[in-house]
């Protein structure tokens, strides 16, 4: 029986491509391992720690340097995980099954050159498409009444930014951000029936 194998994604903040690597999970156990962009300017590393992983993430999201801990459990097995930048939310790379984190690299460069090109090009959005669809969604489910706070609040007001949307209760001052760039996104929103901000009471 063939070992379970774990694979690695992130964009490289320097060439601005998607790296992918996969490892084994008794390779990954016995020491540190490293997925290095073609370009050779960005290495991602996880290293065992206990009951976690530390792993390095070069970011192809704001330019930097990443660090996190993931639990054993959820490095090793089952479909994976996730990690965002810090500084804007937005994932910025994957750990999990081969055919999850393959397909999530994609939908994660395309979102990446969305927000270069709309950036050198002045574009207001991301994507124009699914801002509009996004926030004719808030709007539904606005008019339904499923978007309150956590402080007792219902309704919100709305800032529109170029790759999301926050929700902000007027009594409190609470956010909600709502990613806005990609398909993904959108079909996130859909599934939810009512929205929740987290209160500052």
């Amino acid at each position: 029986m063939a070992e379970e194998m774990r694979a690695f994604a992130y964009i490289c903040p320097s060439c601005g491509k998607s790296v992918y690597g996969e490892r084994t999970q008794f390779a990954l156990q016995a020491a540190a391992s490293a997925v290095v962009c073609d370009c050779g300017n960005s290495e991602l590393t996880a290293e065992p720690a206990g009951n976690c992983y530390r792993v390095t993430v070069p970011c192809g999201v704001c330019g930097g340097e990443h660090r996190a801990e993931v639990p054993v459990d959820r490095f090793l097995r089952g479909s994976g995980v996730g990690l965002a930048c810090p500084e804007t939310k937005q994932l910025c790379c994957y750990i999990g099954e081969p055919a999850r984190v393959c397909a999530a690299a994609r939908e994660l460069e395309i979102t990446v050159r969305k927000k270069k090109d709309s950036s050198g090009s002045g574009g207001a959005f991301v994507d124009d498409i699914i801002m509009y669809e996004v926030l004719s969604e808030l709007k539904d489910i606005a008019a339904r009444g499923g978007i309150s706070c956590s402080c007792g609040h219902q309704g919100c007001s709305i800032e529109v930014h170029s790759a999301d949307v926050d929700l902000v209760c007027p009594a409190c001052g609470g956010r909600l951000r709502v990613p806005a760039a990609t398909d993904e996104d959108l079909d996130q929103l859909c599934c939810q029936y009512t929205l929740t901000i987290r209160g500052r009471k």
